[in-house]
């Protein structure tokens, strides 16, 4: 009878611990194509598959969590892993190289403590009409426009149609990053050194019908002697099947010597839209404005995704990059690889999308 009744207490124990982790979903994003570009390192066209960041969302798994504190609270966290469904690799052999976070929820906001995405990245998810993908947006011309950072304390807010988001990090890359190889740059957490590899940021974003503005500044200091900053200002109005966005990237890297200072201008715009229940279609075009030089390439990029259900979608992508300079400028990074003066590029890339 002991024996019985100890394991109908500890099936209880069991079931009510199951019914907390109720709130524990698994979620994730299978993401494959293969592209072809007309210019890649050696003046050579390739083909090659794309899966991991290198293309429309990436191939990624998650798992997101909440718990009932009661009276309005919450507890939170979320684990996310992008992979190369290609290779079957980490990508940047980080194990939750995406996110990797716990917090708080409540009716005044949310704080979250870890690996998270910065004001910057939500600022292009919602004012680059091609999102954040890796090689048809503007995270193609600036990669860091969906960047992440480690150590990382971050507030959102939403008050009506008005959101406040905040970020600071005390070293936001623990993987370290190279400036004019200078390596080791963004390592933070030395000791009687805060500076070294800190980030801060905040972003405003406000919503009001079909009309959505938004603004952001991030700031990076890689070492005490280097700012890398960042400030951006975007707006979209959607009517009817359709949307239309247009944004403003402001980019200044000062520091010792002359091998740390640039500074650029990025301007976009695009439409979206929902050709019938299952065809949309995107446009976009980005210009870089580097000053001083003549490296001022253009970015044509055209989407068009059929959905076989709310799940799986096929895609085709169609990008031009327009190196026009012509005043002997160094190279620049568009579509993934580097061109040199006056070279241009086509990519075209389909795929296969499934969502879990």
């Amino acid at each position: 009878m002991k024996i019985k009744l100890a394991a109908a207490a500890a099936t209880a124990l069991f079931a009510m611990g199951a019914q907390a982790q109720s709130g524990v979903s698994l979620y994730g994003t299978a993401d494959a194509g293969v592209e072809y570009l007309s210019q890649t390192a050696g003046d050579h066209s390739n083909v090659r598959m794309q899966s991991g960041n290198g293309i429309t969302t990436g191939s990624w798994w998650g798992l997101r969590g909440a718990e009932d504190l009661g009276g309005g609270l919450k507890g939170i966290f979320t684990l996310e892993s992008g992979f190369n469904l290609d290779t079957g690799t980490s990508v940047d052999n980080r194990l939750f190289n995406r996110q990797a976070f716990v917090g708080l929820q409540s009716r005044f906001g949310e704080l979250t403590l870890g690996r998270l995405q910065t004001p910057t990245y939500d600022f292009t998810l919602a004012f680059d009409p091609m999102a954040a993908t890796s090689q048809y947006s503007s995270v193609n011309v600036d990669p860091l426009m969906a960047n992440r950072a480690d150590n990382a304390l971050k507030y959102v807010g939403k008050f009506g149609g008005l959101t406040a988001s905040a970020l600071y990090s005390t070293g936001y890359d623990m993987n370290g990053a190279a400036y004019a190889g200078r390596t080791g740059l963004g390592i933070g957490e030395v000791p009687g050194n805060y500076k070294k590899g800190r980030e801060y940021a905040a972003s405003l974003r406000y919503v009001v019908g079909g009309f959505d503005i938004g603004a952001v500044y991030d700031l990076r200091q890689p070492d005490n002697d280097i700012k890398e900053q960042r400030a951006g200002a975007g707006a979209s109005y959607a009517f009817g099947a359709a949307k239309v966005y247009a944004g403003y990237r402001w980019y200044n890297l000062t520091g010792a010597g002359s091998a740390f200072h640039t500074r650029t201008n990025m301007f976009w715009g695009g439409v979206s839209y929902q050709l019938t229940p299952a065809m949309s279609v995107k446009g976009a075009v980005y210009y870089n404005d580097y000053a001083r030089t003549g490296a001022d390439p253009f970015v044509f990029v055209a989407t068009a995704d059929y959905a076989f259900s709310k799940r799986t979608s096929a895609y085709l992508n169609v990008g031009y990059a327009w190196n026009r300079t012509d005043k002997g400028a160094g190279p620049v990074v568009v579509l993934g690889d580097t061109l040199t003066t006056g070279e241009s590029q086509v990519g075209v890339m389909m795929g296969l999308r499934h969502r879990f």
